[in-house]
């Protein structure tokens, strides 16, 4: 009830407020907003699908607002699914955690930026895609391979910014409302207002309840957890005549989500004899950011910015008899100076610091017994200070040269970093362009935000050591170390909008000397997590036609070759294996036909997911050493009415799903219990309903 009077306030406040920004203030056009302290600003897109870009100083693809609704969207997590660059899986059968891989790394492995400022970092990255709702976004700019060092040494396989709605934008009502046929049901009240000359603000809010209790495959455990999040964000802006800008605002979400066997309720959570297996995990997210441009001279081309952003991330769960308490503290802070020296010349440098508190806690139970066995995790305090300096030579638009570098020092480790990176352009015709990188990136491993699915699993867990009788030397957990490199060349077709139609082919590779690594084949019941090497190869080719303003097309294939050192034991050498839970490839098909002044828009999407390989415990199991190839299907239709949009769609359109997704459900308190090896699809075909309506200006 106090949810529902809340959203009713906020609908109230915001058509209250629709018409009063009706007026006409003079208040900066986008494009002649300070340049903030990004990297990536030519990457923004406006057209109307998403493309590579052909003037962004890194390999970028631009996911526009068009191309965020060619699906419900209805969060990051699923804003994906239209392209072969990024994939995105459940981490476990059971509590609805999703997970991305870039250029066949982890998530973790790419530096997430909202709007040059790095989100969804430890903690926070588990469930971090769920907490990004797709209708308060305007674009996301994928960059693969090594890019900008402006914020940290990390971005591993590369970085994905979000550009959120802004306060300016001219719309003072925005609401969408979205219901599934697996009763999911969320919506958006969005409201940007113009105050007066100089302030301006947008306020967003967002809610999702989904209680779908099903059981498609006759497991006895739910194939989607029930889920209830409340998510409110507000970003203010001020701007004075002499250039100066402040932007500062808030985000808060709350996040409950129940799953585990049909008949599990919350009572049971924690008890180490329930009647059944269930999680329970209760998340909380604060954040909370501000930043401050200040041109030093009048043409902009030398500025000043400082940012700084604060997150809070606090989970309470409980798996089975288990139980885990996390908490997250992190401030950010960052000085940035840009200089365009001349049209050929610019030099950007920066001061950055960064501090993160992590504690966690994880008591281990044994079905029957009272007593709960703690598995030690050290309280992690984590200050780093760092400098970077980037140097851009352009001549032209034929040739460009990004070399930059950064040194930090992190207090945990007691290390000093040093992540050097280049990148090279070269267009020798208006058409054709070449990009080169190399780079070296770090990252600071989180022992179970990045291996979330061994909460859901039932096997031992060691640390670090590789004999019992090596124990009392403890687990030397360290920074993970990578050098990426690649290249990708592209031509643009004279067909449809320009740079919507192009042909391209691209190679990356990332080579780890330090990574963490979560070995589920250790031997039968144990999962073994130690430090060690591995190297991972990507190929991709992408085709893109805009016949016209009414039809376009774009055909994408990606191959990936991914291999990991495992450690000499007693009786065994050292050897390479494939990695296993990635997959070997993924193409994707996106065809969309438009009516006459948009009034009806028809999106069709096919994916081709290729096979990974299975860990060998669930290989036995399922008497099969890699998972099949299988399509899925995605169609939706949208009719356009004035300031209303009505759209109705499918996924999944001819069922697919995998079968047996949890292994030893017949037990979830058996020693075989495992829950975290998902390879395809957990649910069948999914048919929803929606509209979007829109107040301009």
């Amino acid at each position: 009830m106090k949810i529902r009077n809340l959203f009713t306030t906020i609908l109230f406040l915001c058509l209250a407020a629709g018409a009063y920004a009706q007026q006409d203030l003079d208040l900066p056009a986008p494009g002649s907003e300070l340049a903030e302290e990004d990297t990536l600003q030519e990457s923004v897109a406006t057209s109307r699908r998403s493309s590579l870009l052909r003037s962004g100083k890194f390999r970028t693809e631009a996911i526009t607002a068009a191309g965020i609704c060619k699906m419900a969207c209805c969060n990051l997590a699923e804003s994906f699914e239209n392209t072969a660059s990024v994939s995105v899986g459940y981490s476990d059968a059971v509590t609805g955690a999703k997970q991305i891989k870039l250029l066949g790394l982890s998530g973790v492995y790419t530096q997430m930026q909202d709007e040059k400022m790095p989100v969804m970092r430890g903690l926070s990255s588990t469930f971090g895609l769920n907490y990004v709702p797709g209708q308060w976004l305007e674009s996301i700019q994928i960059a693969k391979g090594p890019s900008s060092v402006a914020n940290d040494a990390g971005g591993i396989t590369g970085q994905i910014n979000l550009e959120h709605r802004k306060p300016i934008d001219e719309t003072p009502l925005f609401l969408n409302l979205y219901g599934s046929s697996d009763k999911m049901f969320d919506g958006n009240i969005i409201s940007a207002l113009q105050l007066n000359d100089r302030w301006s603000t947008v306020l967003l809010t967002y809610f999702s309840y989904g209680n779908s209790m099903m059981d498609h495959n006759a497991d006895g455990f739910r194939d989607d957890p029930t889920v209830r999040q409340i998510n409110v964000g507000n970003r203010w802006l001020y701007y004075d005549p002499s250039g100066l800008q402040v932007r500062f605002g808030f985000k808060v979400v709350d996040d409950d989500r129940v799953g585990g066997q049909m008949n599990f309720n919350r009572t049971m959570a924690g008890q180490t004899a329930p009647a059944a297996w269930g999680s329970l995990i209760r998340n909380r997210l604060y954040n909370g950011y501000v930043k401050v441009g200040l041109p030093l001279t009048e043409d902009q081309g030398s500025s000043i910015a400082f940012v700084s952003t604060s997150n809070r991330y606090e989970t309470d769960a409980a798996f089975g008899c288990n139980d885990y308490y996390g908490r997250q503290n992190s401030l950010f802070t960052n000085l940035l100076y840009h200089n365009d020296i001349n049209e050929n010349h610019t030099l950007e440098a920066a001061l950055t610091g960064q501090w993160d508190d992590t504690a966690e806690d994880y008591r281990i139970g044994t079905y029957g017994l009272d007593i709960k066995d703690q598995l030690l995790i050290p309280h992690k305090i984590e200050p780093q200070v760092g400098a970077m300096a980037e140097y851009t030579y352009r001549n032209g638009t034929k040739f460009t040269v990004v070399s930059g570098a950064r040194l930090d020092w992190n207090g945990y480790y007691n290390k000093l970093m040093f992540a050097p990176r280049i990148s090279l352009k070269y267009a020798p015709v208006h058409d054709l362009v070449f990009r080169g990188s190399v780079g070296r990136a770090f990252h600071s491993p989180s022992l179970f935000a990045d291996n979330y699915g061994l909460f859901t699993s039932n096997r031992r867990l060691r640390l670090g050591y590789f004999k019992e009788e090596d124990l009392a030397r403890g687990f030397n957990m360290d920074m993970e170390d990578a050098i990426t490199m690649g290249g990708n060349v592209t031509y643009f077709l004279p067909l449809g909008e320009e740079d919507a139609s192009y042909i391209s082919f691209e190679y990356f590779r990332s080579d780890f000397d330090h990574q963490l690594y979560a070995d589920t084949e250790w031997d039968e019941n144990t999962t073994l997590i130690y430090m060690t090497q591995s190297r991972t190869q990507t190929i991709q080719a992408d085709l893109s036609l805009d016949f016209n303003e009414h039809f376009n097309t774009l055909l994408t294939f990606r191959y990936t070759d991914p291999k990991v050192m495992i450690p000499a034991r007693e009786g065994v050498a050292s050897h390479v294996v494939v990695r296993p839970m990635t997959s070997l490839y993924k193409g994707v098909l996106n065809l969309q036909y438009k009516t006459d002044l948009s009034k009806w828009i028809f999106d069709f999407t096919t994916q081709l997911n290729g096979p990974m390989r299975l860990p060998d415990y669930a290989a036995r199991e399922w008497d099969m050493d890699y998972s099949p190839v299988y399509p899925v299907l995605y169609a939706q239709i949208t009719r356009k009415l004035r300031a209303l949009d009505i759209y109705a769609g499918a996924e999944n359109i001819t069922g697919f799903r995998q079968h047996n997704a949890i292994i030893g459900a017949d037990n979830p308190f058996g020693s075989n219990f495992d829950a975290s090896v998902v390879w395809g699809p957990l649910m069948g075909a999914k048919f929803y309903l929606g509209f979007r309506y829109t107040l301009w200006k």
